[in-house]
């Protein structure tokens, strides 16, 4: 390139930097780089790391390490002087020497959370940049701030250090603590393996393949990193699709997933149904305006196991079986059974789509992965999975507040406890049981104030109910009535129940699943049409309904003394009108942290999520290496601190 050539690339350069600048002053935003020295201003205990030469991308250049000489560029690093002025004549000549020969020698520069600053070489990086460099050699220093667990961009930060370790990979910069874990997985790797130079350079030629696709979306929507937007890819396409798919392909994979990438990028979070959905149905002319609405539905059923080796799929059956008693000849339901493998599960939901399902309902959060492949492969069809964790518009979930009904039963095992210490077996530690062992304690504090909450829990290895029974405790707390059955109840394994002075047990209450009543309501919101109106179709839906709603109860013993019952039916009909909410009031957990008080009560979703337990419960919430292997599935779907759970790998890179 002669000299002249230069210039006018320089001239161009210096249009675009001056337009950055406008534009950036116009927004009330720094027009310049970033000046690392002012970010680290209030840092403390940084660490320096040598981390030697690397081939850094240019868009994660953004700033200088000092602030000597940034009123020379715009933000980008675009030119702002004068072509005449001693700036502008090194530029030129830079650019000449580039493209004839090639900038060959490294820039100098520090990284700091994932970004770069320019300590030597600000004019290189300006002439690559405005050449569309993809990338910039550059020796480069990591400045690493001190470890803190309570700011999940730090840990994120931390556990891209170790996974740059392994990949020498700069491209990808998740913001969640969980991700790299999770993107490992994904490609057959665990944290800290091992890298052969083969798989770094398919990883970072698969990437860059993935980038294009991806900045050809123009959803402007779409608030979504790419690296975010590829770990929900792998969710449902294999990674070595990658190295599969014709471009065109690739991008028809992106464009059905648009509406779930627009979904979790959303700033307002899934949908959480309180209330029941409406059911109503419009005639004549009305009817035929609303959009959705149906005169016949076919709905399959997806079982993980069958009602004869699991009390849960056997109170979903019941739930089945009344859904097709109440609306009769408006449906026909087919159930299908053992989806106990992920194979499996997905081999049964593509028989269900094609006996002709419209309505897919499956049964166990293990599911959730299989019956989203299967929403986005088959968008008219409705999937719902029973969980509570969907972030997804392609599949809506449901679940109970079951922990209304434990604070009824928390309620009478303090009435009945010849003592202060009462017994809880829980069941996993996933999203709402906390708040259930939470609600349980202070019902016991309702009636009475001295009562401790002893916790043990059924994942975990061991006999929960005899352990507790040997410690002494006389009134225990174990897991929900399966269905209506009052035979449960009074089997004595299931609900709270008490030592009779004869050391046999005796029943007291339980929460009781309804699922009869949830399926025949979401069955005729879809058949009325109001399925549609229950939010767009770019936001994710969660239902969780509760006492209100007629989903769960709360099943009392005939053996309990009258004026108990009469307290229960009293909180029962409170909770069911609002009047009563078992958390609106002082709550302080374990740790001496006050949680809420009368005026400030906690909204849905903070009891969905909850985390913490109550000042007078004695245990505690139970690691996923604590927890059987049998549960640990579960957990990993809803665990309510599954950010921290090691991924399971999913096949190799």
């Amino acid at each position: 390139m002669s000299r002249q050539e230069a210039r006018e690339a320089y001239e161009q350069a210096l249009k675009l930097g001056q337009k950055q600048y406008r534009t950036l002053t116009a927004q009330g935003l720094d027009p310049y780089p970033a000046v690392l020295d002012n970010i680290l201003e209030d840092q403390q205990n940084c660490s320096v790391q040598d981390i030697g030469l690397v081939e850094i991308p240019a868009d994660l250049i953004v700033g200088t390490k000092s602030a000597g000489r940034i009123s020379a560029f715009s933000a980008n690093f675009l030119p702002l002087l004068s072509p005449d002025s001693e700036f502008g004549f090194k530029w030129i000549s830079l650019c000449a020497d580039h493209l004839s020969d090639g900038i060959r020698d490294p820039i100098q520069c520090f990284e700091y959370l994932g970004k770069f600053y320019v300590q030597e070489g600000n004019k290189r990086v300006s002439v690559l940049k405005y050449m569309d460099a993809p990338q910039v050699s550059g020796t480069v220093k990591r400045i690493l701030p001190p470890y803190d667990a309570k700011s999940p961009r730090n840990r994120a930060y931390y556990e891209f250090v170790d996974f740059y370790k392994s990949t020498s990979f700069y491209r990808i910069q998740f913001h969640q603590p969980g991700d790299y874990a999770r993107l490992l997985a994904c490609l057959g790797k665990t944290p800290g393996e091992p890298w052969t130079d083969r798989e770094k350079r398919t990883l970072a030629a698969y990437y860059q393949y993935f980038l294009d696709a991806f900045y050809t979306l123009s959803d402007k929507s779409l608030h979504l990193l790419p690296e975010e937007a590829l770990l929900m890819w792998l969710q449902f396409y294999p990674f070595r699709d990658l190295g599969q798919l014709s471009p065109k392909e690739l991008k028809n994979t992106l464009h059905i997933l648009l509406d779930d990438m627009v979904t979790v990028s959303r700033p307002d979070g899934p949908l959480l149904r309180t209330d029941p959905t409406d059911t109503t149905e419009h005639t004549g002319l009305l009817n035929w305006l609303m959009p959705g609405t149906a005169d016949h539905l076919n709905i399959a059923f997806v079982n993980a196991l069958d009602p004869t080796v699991s009390t849960w799929i056997q109170g979903h059956d019941k739930g089945r079986r009344e859904l097709e008693e109440a609306l009769g000849s408006r449906i026909t339901v087919r159930t299908y059974f053992h989806a106990d493998t992920p194979q499996l599960a997905e081999e049964l939901l593509e028989k269900a789509v094609a006996d002709g399902a419209e309505v897919v309902f499956t049964t166990t959060p293990q599911l959730r992965r299989p019956a989203l492949r299967a929403a986005v492969k088959y968008p008219k069809v409705h999937f719902l999975n029973c969980s509570t964790n969907t972030c997804f518009s392609s599949i809506r979930s449901y679940y109970s507040r079951i922990y209304e009904a434990k604070f009824i039963t928390g309620a009478i095992a303090g009435a009945m406890s010849p003592d202060n210490d009462i017994g809880y077996i829980g069941s996993y530690p996933i999203f709402g049981v906390p708040a259930s062992i939470n609600a349980f304690a202070l019902g016991a504090q309702l009636t009475n104030p001295r009562a401790k909450i002893h916790l043990r829990w059924s994942c975990m290895e061991g006999s929960p109910q005899a352990d507790l029974i040997r410690d002494g405790i006389h009134v225990l707390s174990n897991r929900d009535v399966p269905t209506d059955n009052r035979m449960y109840l009074n089997f004595c394994n299931y609900g709270t129940y008490m030592l009779d002075d004869c050391g046999n047990l005796e029943p007291l209450a339980s929460p009781v699943w309804l699922w009869g009543k949830f399926y025949e309501t979401i069955v005729r919101s879809i058949l009325s049409g109001h399925w549609q109106q229950d939010a767009d179709p770019r936001q994710a839906v969660n239902y969780w309904w509760g006492l209100d709603s007629g989903v769960i109860d709360v099943q009392l013993s005939d053996k309990l003394p009258e004026s108990v019952k009469i307290l229960a039916n009293i909180l029962r009909d409170g909770i069911r009108t609002g009047s009563i909410d078992p958390f609106r009031r002082r709550v302080v957990s374990q740790d001496g942290m006050l949680r809420c008080t009368a005026d400030t009560a906690l909204n849905p979703d903070e009891l969905l999520r909850m985390d913490w337990l109550v000042e007078n419960v004695i245990g505690s919430i139970p690691s996923f290496d604590e927890i059987m292997p049998i549960a640990q599935p579960m957990v990993r779907e809803i665990g309510v601190n599954r950010d921290q759970i090691p991924a399971e790998k999913e096949g190799p890179i």
